[in-house]
């Protein structure tokens, strides 16, 4: 009986272990997708975003609420953009909000506070490594 009750508490530390450690690569997903933009590094963005990435948003209501469509070789376009014109990178204490809502062993989801607004992000583990496959964003007036 007391072994039973040892291997159980023992699979179940591994089990909080492998998932706090699961919590700190969707963060840290998170993160590499937040500076790629933030920063343009295209590195970053490309160690954060799925190749099948669809990102669909919708910009200010002061300037018509437009749909953004954005694809992966685009988020890397985009970022390439960032870098060779420091206009369009982000201020330096620009927020940067992380709230993981849902993680289970194969999928997430993360809500980012960031300058031009929400992003919601769907991410799914490849492996051991979790990486973003969609995202929904709306600008905030």
């Amino acid at each position: 009986m007391k072994k039973t009750i040892l291997i159980l508490l023992l699979l179940f530390c591994f089990h909080i272990n492998s998932y706090s450690q699961d919590l700190d690569k969707i963060k840290k997903a998170a993160q590499d997708y937040i500076e790629g933009f933030y920063e343009g590094d295209t590195t970053k963005i490309k160690r954060s975003i799925h190749p099948d990435l669809s990102k669909l948003g919708y910009g200010s209501k002061s300037k018509g609420s437009k749909e953004h469509i954005m694809s992966y070789d685009r988020a890397i376009s985009f970022a390439q953009d960032v870098a060779n014109d420091p206009k369009w990178a982000a201020p330096k204490d620009a927020v940067k909000k992380i709230e993981i809502m849902d993680a289970q062993d194969k999928i997430a989801c993360v809500k980012l506070t960031l300058y031009w607004g929400i992003d919601y992000l769907l991410m799914v583990k490849n492996g051991d490594k979790w990486m973003i496959s969609k995202v929904l964003w709306q600008s905030l007036d």
